[in-house]
């Protein structure tokens, strides 16, 4: 509870006590005892309460009014609050404004505790930055940090900056950023992020990007700039309200004029007309449609997926198909070394060890390269490479490489390659038709031999299939996969994973087409594409909705998608989905609750049926329930 609040409800408190003197006298010693000088006591005790409680409603309608923004909740509580004593209702005069500021603390109380996930997720921000000289330690501010500076990071603290270990032993807490329980262990040459806390050991990192940005600065800037893009719903309501209350001010006047002047009972007529007043304040809407969006955006945030406004949030509830894009995406984007094909020469010469003799081979020739696939071979050679010298291998521009091995001239490259160092005749061995699987081919020749030719894979990520599977329960009926990558490797990533559909063989620019045509197809539904967030910029954007995965720290992802998830899950596109509809469901309950019990009460004080107490619970109690059903969206 903050202080504004706390000082809130100390001076109502004041107030009903005075109230209660008020009602004291006027009510009992006076009405009911005839004691007159306590008519008088009474009412003295009755404006004194009200000028307590009330003389920030009168304030702000007042400044509002000089500002010429008049219908709003004040001027509508001033109004009929002041109605009800030149009616010398006052007993109800005070009540109608005690228990309006009572709602009121009630409405508070439940928006600072809404906003408790939001406020978390902006309490990422790092406060200082410990950078290492030749002085010692000091303790600066982030934005002051330059980039190739070096920073301690001491357990407890939060990283201040992007950067890399070079020196410590440690774990992460990543879930401000990712949502992720469990933490990540670092040492030298692990990349960090801002925006973590530093568990165990002391950390040295040099810091690779500034404090603008730095992860935990988009991410800041993100959430700011969230409550600025407002849903369907939310500018239905700003609309509404700037037309609604003006309309029920007039209702309300013309009520109190024809009645008054049929039935010749102005006093009863004005009192209709006030409680009509107090019952039409909008603010159950103005307050709550906001306010679950708002929800909606923190309870995401909290399980790593952060949206970046109520707009997209409305879209995203609305998608019938998803794209994505293959590799980092449905695949882990890491090169793998998958089946492994020996000629029959060479099955003859080594036997059932044919094929570790040739991955070994393959290692040896790539022992000094830094392409990743030639890594995916070393990696999976665990260690039984030849050891080479550095002289004795060739590097083949675009094609591979070349390396003596005990005295014996190997190849490893690709089919180019092959068409130079081998006869025709042993170029037609090198048919891989018979091969579990596709992906990239390095061939392996010795002595102008072909001897064989080793698959290497990009592994599809865990729980992909069941990610697909789940997209496709919560109502989600096209899945797409667009990639660069030949047919054959594209259909048994697609198949494997359950993707309805996929197109192969693709550039940038063709998966720009290949949205927009995917967009003319689908009528009413929505499209989303879903992509790594760094060579995808394009397509995120052009879709009506992009979803960037797994990019912490991406300045592509940030910017071009409307999602972004921070983690390398494709589950969370379903968890983002089922968030947003959730969230939409409770915009409309509030909607239809809000709108259908100020109507039955509008109608009822027409009538003369109800009075100013249930005037109150039409204003401030639907709106306090509107507020707390607003609150289930914090729970994703």
């Amino acid at each position: 509870m903050n202080k504004k609040l706390k000082k809130k409800i100390t001076r109502v408190a004041i107030g009903a006590a005075l109230f209660a003197v008020g009602v004291v006298l006027y009510k009992v010693l006076f009405e009911r005892m005839g004691i007159e000088i306590c008519r008088w006591g009474g009412i003295a005790f009755f404006f004194a309460a009200y000028l307590t409680i009330g003389f920030d409603v009168l304030k702000n309608a007042a400044v509002n009014i000089a500002h010429g923004h008049i219908f709003d909740e004040n001027f509508l509580m001033m109004l009929a609050t002041i109605g009800a004593v030149a009616c010398r209702e006052y007993t109800e005069a005070v009540a109608v404004m005690l228990f309006y500021q009572v709602g009121e603390c009630f409405q508070s109380y439940a928006v600072n505790k809404s906003r408790k996930s939001i406020k978390a997720l902006m309490s990422i921000r790092p406060d200082f930055a410990r950078v290492i000289s030749d002085e010692g330690e000091t303790e600066v501010d982030p934005s002051e940090v330059k980039i190739g500076d070096l920073i301690s990071i001491r357990p407890g603290e939060r990283v201040p900056l992007d950067g890399l270990v070079v020196d410590g032993i440690s774990s992460l807490d990543t879930a401000p950023i990712t949502g992720e329980s469990l933490p990540k262990d670092v040492a030298a040459g692990s990349r960090v992020i801002s925006g973590c806390v530093n568990l165990t050991g002391v950390l040295k990192v040099s810091v690779t990007g500034e404090f603008e940005n730095s992860t935990v600065s988009k991410i800041l800037t993100l959430v700011e700039e969230a409550s600025n893009k407002k849903a369907k719903a939310e500018n239905f309501i700003t609309v509404f309200a700037r037309y609604y209350t003006p309309f029920v001010v007039c209702s309300a006047v013309l009520l109190a004029v024809v009645g008054s002047i049929a039935t010749g009972d102005p006093r009863t007529w004005i009192y209709r007309a006030m409680t009509f007043l107090l019952i039409s304040c909008p603010c159950a809407l103005v307050i709550s449609v906001p306010l679950s969006f708002f929800g909606g955006i923190g309870g995401a945030g909290k399980q790593g997926i952060l949206i970046k406004g109520g707009n997209y949030m409305d879209t995203l509830a609305k998608i019938d198909a998803v794209v994505f894009d293959k590799t980092g995406t449905i695949t882990k984007g890491n090169f793998a070394v998958g089946e492994i094909t020996v000629s029959e020469e060479l099955a003859k010469e080594k036997g059932e060890g044919a094929k570790d003799y040739l991955l070994s081979m393959a290692a040896a020739c790539e022992a000094k390269s830094n392409h990743p696939i030639a890594k995916s071979i070393v990696a999976a050679s665990k260690g039984e490479a030849i050891a080479q010298d550095d002289s004795s291998i060739t590097e083949i521009a675009g094609k591979g490489v070349s390396a003596e091995i005990e005295g014996i001239k190997w190849y490893a490259g690709n089919y180019k390659l092959m068409a130079d160092v081998l006869s025709k005749e042993e170029l037609a061995k090198t048919s891989c038709h018979d091969c579990m699987e596709r992906g990239t081919v390095v061939y392996l020749a010795c002595d102008a031999r072909y001897v064989g030719h080793i698959h290497i894979v990009d592994e599809i990520k865990e729980g992909a299939e069941a990610a697909i599977a789940a997209l496709k329960n919560a109502g989600i009926s096209k899945t797409v996969m667009l990639t660069g990558d030949n047919e054959e490797s594209a259909s048994i990533v697609a198949g494997k994973v359950g993707i309805t559909s996929f197109r192969s063989n693709l550039t940038p620019l063709d998966k720009v087409s290949a949205i927009e045509e995917i967009l003319s197809e689908e009528k009413n539904g929505k499209v989303a594409f879903v992509g790594d967030g760094i060579n995808d910029a394009p397509v995120l954007t052009r879709a009506d909705i992009g979803i960037a995965m797994g990019a912490m720290g991406s300045d592509a992802a940030i910017e071009a998608a409307d999602v972004v998830i921070m983690t390398d899950e494709l589950s969370k596109i379903g968890k983002a989905k089922r968030i947003a509809c959730k969230t939409l469901r409770i915009v409309r309950e509030n909607i239809v609750f809000a709108l259908g019990i100020k109507a039955l009460v509008l109608i009822l004080s027409a009538l003369g049926i109800t009075t100013m107490w249930a005037a109150i619970f039409a204003d401030v109690g639907v709106a306090f329930i509107a507020i707390m059903n607003s609150m289930r969206a914090l729970r994703a």
